[in-house]
């Protein structure tokens, strides 16, 4: 059995505990808190998360034409050990988790109605429709998945082409060399490990809600403790037995299942929707997301009032950067056997068509009725029922809505499961020793315990200071992981220009 990492695991593992301690004892206090210092970063280093998400992916860009796009990650005898298409149905279920789900009918009404005041955009017009698509594409495909991609294809050339240790630290080995595997590189862990624990106890806490609020819809069980219990205890025992299973099998089966589901939720929707509707507001926003791709991937806002990038853009970019940095040690796992091309290609290129596509057809769907209906009903569900319930109130105007929105459900559930199954296996392998290409996995009782601890911090908040206290928590860990992204992406220039130490000349 694998020893774990003293000064990996219990530092965030303590943390964590204190927080859900101080939300039961004082809710409000813990979220005045939380709020006070998380506007405060947002506002000081709004400017800060623009332009560095922005650097990320044109880093990726330069390094997709580069001399390294040809090097096979382990070397020039690896060979892969998923197919492609299992290495891009992991990919796009691990990084999407329920994101999709529950913002993508949501998100476009509030930019429908309450678009920035900086860009002088008319709420509930023609325009601001055009806005709310075209900002959909910002937050749903280059940008994020350029973070996700600069993360894990440093690790992946870090830990298979140079032989460096399981662990985030070695991902600065191209700047700090060996200090990287002492204290340094167990405290980048140890502050890494807590943000993500943080963003998958908030995700699971929406994915709980979102459950709940469509057993509501359909069944008209009413949301309690005991059933968010029940939805908890499920989804937990889920990936926990998931991920015992290792990454050769339960994730594979789930992920496969899970973006068989995505396609046809989605090719329903499109069909049975406002087709025409769909391609026209796709193809005209998808003009405008290029045409003012730099000015919105750096608009902050300039006046006090106008807080819209911190509420949304900035905000996205935090929480991605919280959990970019434990996610790249899997998705930099599945890699193996493949070139630095073809990672750009199933971490950036393919997941942000999926993307823009599904958003296109879900926001589209939503914006129609919302638009086109009378008085805002789609929005009048928003702001009445939460979000929540959005995605279901739109099912029900579409043919056969009781088993769609089953089938959405158990989509729910599975997406979590499978973001939950790799991450979880992800947290483990940083906080155990020993762990090595040769022997990837960790012992079963560590993959437990995170599991279980990330069941009862989403659960406990949810039920104390809600989700918006656990988003809160997993928002102020981007702050540090924004700068080791800076750093990562330093490292991944310096062995873009050194291709000699990835694969050297025989």
């Amino acid at each position: 059995m694998r020893n774990i990492k003293r000064e990996v695991f219990w530092p965030p593992f303590l943390v964590l505990i204190a927080s859900v301690i101080y939300s039961l004892v004082d809710s409000e206090g813990f979220m005045q808190n939380a709020t006070t210092v998380n506007s405060f970063l947002l506002d000081k280093f709004g400017w800060l998360y623009s332009i560095s998400t922005l650097g990320f992916f044109a880093i990726i860009v330069w390094v997709y034409f580069s001399p390294i796009a040809k090097i096979r990650i382990g070397g020039k005898a690896a060979k892969p050990f998923l197919t492609k298409w299992k290495w891009f149905s992991i990919t796009l279920c691990t990084t999407i988790a329920t994101g999709i789900l529950f913002w993508g009918t949501s998100e476009p009404l509030f930019h429908l109605h309450t678009p920035p005041q900086g860009l002088g955009i008319e709420p509930n017009s023609i325009e601001s429709m055009r806005f709310s698509m075209s900002t959909l594409f910002m937050h749903w495909t280059l940008i994020p998945y350029g973070i996700y991609t600069t993360a894990g294809l440093l690790f992946a050339l870090v830990y298979y082409n140079l032989k460096r240790p399981f662990s985030l630290g070695s991902m600065l080995y191209p700047i700090f060399g060996a200090r990287t595997e002492g204290g340094v590189g167990k405290t980048i862990d140890a502050i890494c490990l807590y943000s993500l624990v943080a963003g998958m106890a908030s995700s699971l806490g929406t994915g709980i809600l979102t459950i709940s609020g469509g057993l509501n819809t359909l069944y008209g069980i009413e949301s309690s403790t005991l059933l968010l219990t029940i939805i908890t205890l499920v989804i937990v025992a889920t990936f926990i037995l998931s991920a015992i299973s290792g990454l050769t099998k339960g994730i594979q089966m789930l992920s496969d299942w899970n973006i068989k589901l995505f396609f046809g939720l989605a090719i329903f929707v499109f069909i049975c929707g406002p087709s025409l509707f769909i391609l026209k507001i796709g193809v005209e926003s998808i003009g405008e997301f290029f045409q003012t791709f730099f000015q919105r991937s750096l608009y902050v806002g300039l006046s006090p009032e106008d807080n819209w990038s911190e509420s949304w853009t900035i905000f996205y970019w935090a929480n991605w950067l919280a959990w970019a940095p434990v996610s790249a040690l899997f998705l930099g796992r599945l890699s193996q056997g493949y070139t630095v091309r073809e990672f750009i290609h199933f971490n950036l290129f393919y997941p942000s068509i999926f993307g823009a596509i599904w958003m296109m057809i879900f926001g589209g769907t939503s914006l129609y009725m919302d638009f086109f209906g009378e008085g805002s009903p789609i929005y009048a569900v928003l702001q009445d029922s939460g979000i929540e319930h959005v995605t279901f109130a739109i099912f029900k105007a579409l043919p056969f809505p009781t088993l769609i929105s089953f089938i959405l459900l158990l989509s729910i559930f599975l997406s979590f499961v499978t973001a939950s199954d790799s991450n979880t296996s992800a947290m483990s392998g940083l906080s155990s020793t020993g762990i090595s290409p040769d022997s990837p996995e960790p012992s079963l009782g560590i993959k437990v315990i995170w599991g279980i601890t990330i069941g009862a911090v989403a659960l406990i908040m949810i039920m104390n200071s809600g989700v918006d206290g656990v988003k809160m928590v997993s928002n102020l860990g981007g702050f540090p992981a924004l700068f080791f992204m800076i750093l990562a992406a330093w490292a991944l220039v310096k062995l873009g220009r050194s291709p000699e130490l990835l694969e050297p000349i025989e």
